[in-house]
């Protein structure tokens, strides 16, 4: 994009940002004319203070709009920057299936090298180690599309598609994490049919859990329910005893679907897949991490917990944080802790402890920095914090607003 005229940068940062001209300019206090002109570059941009004031607008560095390379801050360095998401997204918008048609690619990793790779991507994850999974991503979903098309016709071809199906899978996760959530829909959704080829259910399936979470980030509630539900229907273990990747995923995808359910105050329908979910651990025997689902007796309680903040029972919420079995808790992976953390302290702001909410957070910052300081919803649920808090807040909980960025 460093090529094109400011104007048509300032076009397409705008469209991102989902404004119409007239928005735009009502809050540039400029006219609708004026706008339109500097898009289609009749007008110049000759003053570095309504450059500043566009992009503050439009809420992205001033130095993706002149074209130039941004520099990165040292307190960005473990969340994933403007730069980074674009980067993701032109790995995302290459088409090397279709190039193989017609010339063989130039370069493909081997399968175990892909294979390492990919592995310490999840671990990435998990860990929440976020800027540092944006800075390999591109690079990884090259070489995993490359790998794909190089091994297509041959009887590596599973292995390559599935593969890209999982790299499809964390980089819809960790997209959707910081609120790039049509772009987390596009990923979850080319893995769904990467999966397919590679002849994988459950990857397949959980493909599928990753549109639902796209789709519910999107406010698409009811289509993400559905998408969970109908394919958990159609991995629901049968008589004999399932395995435990397929109770797994299977699980994963009640659970997503009660978040959903949670979402538009369906108690019923929450109350029933959670049951579901509880019954698939249970059968399971404990808390594994099968194609890196984190799913367990752990995880069932964690949504408990999560769907009754979804519901608006912040005490519910937080009765069940209080009876979960802590040893199992402190064993699950840094990404779910934190999110937990921050499920309850939404919790706690429900029921007016704006004190506890504080703790909450500082508790997940503690353990993963970058699941509180990188995600929208922890800015706005520490907003909320601020706001709420009589007299100074304490030095700990100010501490994080300033270097987060966040005011009252």
């Amino acid at each position: 994009m460093d090529e094109l005229p400011i104007g048509r940068r300032v076009a397409y940062w705008r469209g991102r940002r989902k404004m119409s001209q007239q928005v735009f300019a009502d809050r540039l206090g400029k006219s609708k004319s004026w706008v339109d002109k500097v898009e289609r570059g009749v007008r110049r941009l000759d003053k570095f203070s309504v450059v500043y004031d566009i992009a503050d607008v439009l809420q992205v560095d001033v130095q993706l709009l002149l074209g130039k390379e941004v520099e990165r801050k040292p307190e960005t360095q473990n969340c994933i920057d403007q730069v980074e998401v674009e980067e993701i997204r032109a790995a995302l918008e290459r088409y090397d299936q279709m190039s193989a048609f017609f010339q063989a690619v130039p370069h493909s990793p081997p399968i175990a090298e892909m294979r390492k790779a990919v592995s310490h991507a999840w671990l990435t994850y998990q860990h929440a180690k976020y800027g540092a999974l944006a800075r390999a991503l591109p690079k990884l979903l090259r070489d995993a599309q490359a790998a794909d098309s190089a091994h297509a016709n041959s009887d590596e071809a599973p292995a390559a598609a599935h593969l890209l199906g999982q790299v499809y899978q964390i980089a819809s996760s960790a997209l959707r994490k910081v609120g790039e959530h049509e772009l987390s829909w596009l990923a979850a959704d080319r893995s769904i049919a990467v999966s397919q080829r590679a002849g994988d259910q459950l990857l397949a399936g959980l493909a599928s859990y990753r549109v639902g979470s796209a789709l519910l980030a999107l406010g698409r509630v009811r289509p993400s329910l559905e998408v969970n539900v109908n394919i958990a229907n159609r991995l629901a273990p049968g008589p004999e005893r399932a395995r435990g990747e397929q109770l797994s995923v299977y699980g994963m995808l009640l659970l997503n679907g009660a978040m959903s359910a949670a979402r538009i105050g369906d108690s019923a329908t929450v109350r029933d897949l959670l049951s579901g979910a509880e019954q698939a651990s249970i059968e399971l025997g404990g808390d594994f991490n099968h194609y890196w689902t984190s799913f367990g007796p752990t995880n069932v309680q964690l949504h408990r917990c999560a769907t009754a903040v979804e519901l608006g029972d912040g005490r519910l919420a937080v009765e069940a944080h209080e009876r979960m079995n802590k040893e199992g808790f402190n064993a699950m992976l840094p990404e779910r802790r934190a999110h937990h953390y921050l499920d309850i302290a939404r919790g706690y702001t429900q029921i007016g402890d704006v004190e506890r909410a504080g703790e909450m957070l500082l508790e997940g910052d503690r353990l993963a920095p970058s699941e509180i300081r990188c995600r929208p919803l922890a800015h706005e649920v520490l907003s909320d914090v601020l706001r709420r808090t009589r007299g100074t807040p304490p030095a700990p909980i100010a501490e994080l607003a300033e270097q987060m960025g966040v005011g009252v």
